[in-house]
């Protein structure tokens, strides 16, 4: 085999992270009663957070603000967008969607089949998430991911994020894989593959949404099945 450690995204990736976050809104919209503090429109609400978490992972990232700040901002910039300037209510809002998140347990087509596969063709299976560390093992043992994968390396735990190469070279310590037989496998041509190249190791871009990547992936691929002709 040329590649021996296959190193997995998890959100975007395997697991549906737009699905799962969609209903962890929607059970808070309706438990936190927003409509009644002026939220009509619940997709507008969603559009409008998903809007405000993106630019914010992409500042946490780079750097720019701390983790907890992410998770409450997130919350308080989208109620703001409805004239609601109550900052407990955000910071409650952000707790309670990290503490339901991960009990969700939505997965990409093919999902468990591939790692299946992939086990039993004998790669070491590991992740390298960007994630909170606590999020991301729950999400693992809800979703029933857990016993695929033999180290579960975080942005916490490794002290940096993709795409640099940091988090690869811990991940690398930590696994004893070498860069050569190894490959990373990801959604985001930014995070993901760029991270690739940055540590030096190949890549597969999962395109679930068949867009056009920022940066040239080794291989690409539209469905998770689609793995069984690299592998």
């Amino acid at each position: 085999m040329r590649y021996k450690h296959l190193f997995f995204d998890l959100d975007h990736t395997l697991w549906d992270f737009e699905a799962n976050s969609r209903l962890t809104l929607a059970a808070l919209y309706v438990s936190l009663g927003l409509p009644a503090r002026g939220v009509h429109d619940f997709d507008l609400f969603h559009k409008n957070y998903t809007i405000h978490n993106d630019k914010l992972w992409e500042r946490y990232r780079n750097g720019y603000i701390k983790v907890n700040e992410l998770r409450w901002k997130r919350m308080w910039l989208t109620l703001l967008d409805f004239k609601i300037g109550d900052e407990a209510l955000a910071r409650h809002m952000g707790d309670l969607f990290l503490e339901s998140l991960p009990n969700r347990t939505l997965l990409f087509p093919y999902t468990l089949e591939i790692l299946n596969y992939l086990k039993a063709r004998q790669y070491k299976l590991h992740l390298i998430t960007n994630g909170f560390e606590k999020t991301q093992q729950s999400k693992l043992l809800h979703a029933g991911l857990d016993p695929y994968f033999t180290e579960v390396i975080t942005s916490e735990s490794s002290n940096s994020l993709k795409p640099h190469k940091e988090i690869f070279q811990y991940a690398f310590w930590k696994t004893g894989a070498q860069p050569s037989e190894s490959i990373m496998i990801g959604d985001n041509p930014e995070v993901d593959i760029q991270g690739g190249i940055n540590a030096g190791i190949d890549q597969v871009y999962v395109n679930h949404l068949n867009m056009i990547p920022s940066v040239q992936p080794t291989y690409t691929v539209y469905s998770l099945k689609e793995l069984e002709t690299i592998f």
